[in-house]
């Protein structure tokens, strides 16, 4: 990195096992279901994708946490992308995405998946009052299962929502 580049700084609030298996649990997660993992992380999510029999694709930028993916998840049925999510491959079949993208990242996801023929259903793990306004602006959007602040480690800034985007034709110009 030149002194001209900026330093990229990595936030990072892991979310808690339980509560990443109740979100897998109501998203409805059925075995062989082909799902995106968006900025897996460490793979909270992951793990219990893998549980409910899903096909995984864990896509985490940091390098470090994409190699302990690969590690952690070498034999099950996940493919992990160390790729950007604004740019990352999605998958050429029908597929659902069950993340905790990061935050920061949170509407260029959303205008993604919202213009991606292929995505089923997605449910995204962001801040809640996000969740609301997308849910109160776009007919596909519904708010989901509230998560705490103290769900993660560190604990979030502010607490969090699942925001379940459905694809469709939205109702607005």
């Amino acid at each position: 990195m030149s002194a001209a580049e900026p330093r990229r700084v990595w936030g990072y609030h892991q979310l808690g096992a339980d509560t990443a298996a109740r979100i897998v649990a109501v998203a409805g997660i059925r075995p062989g279901d082909l799902v995106v993992d968006l900025g897996a992380g460490a793979g909270a999510l992951t793990a219990p994708l893998v549980r409910a029999g899903a096909r995984v694709i864990a896509i985490e930028l940091h390098p470090r946490r994409a190699e302990q993916l690969r590690r952690r998840f070498r034999d099950a049925d996940v493919e992990v992308q160390g790729a950007d999510l604004a740019r990352c491959r999605l998958p050429a079949e029908p597929f659902r995405v069950v993340a905790n993208p990061p935050w920061a990242l949170a509407e260029t996801v959303r205008a993604r998946l919202l213009t991606t023929a292929r995505m089923r259903r997605a449910d995204l793990l962001v801040p809640r009052w996000l969740a609301r306004r997308w849910a109160a602006a776009d007919p596909r959007i519904t708010f989901g299962i509230s998560v705490r602040a103290e769900a993660f480690r560190p604990a979030a800034p502010t607490g969090a929502a699942v925001a379940v985007l459905r694809p469709g034709r939205s109702r607005r110009p």
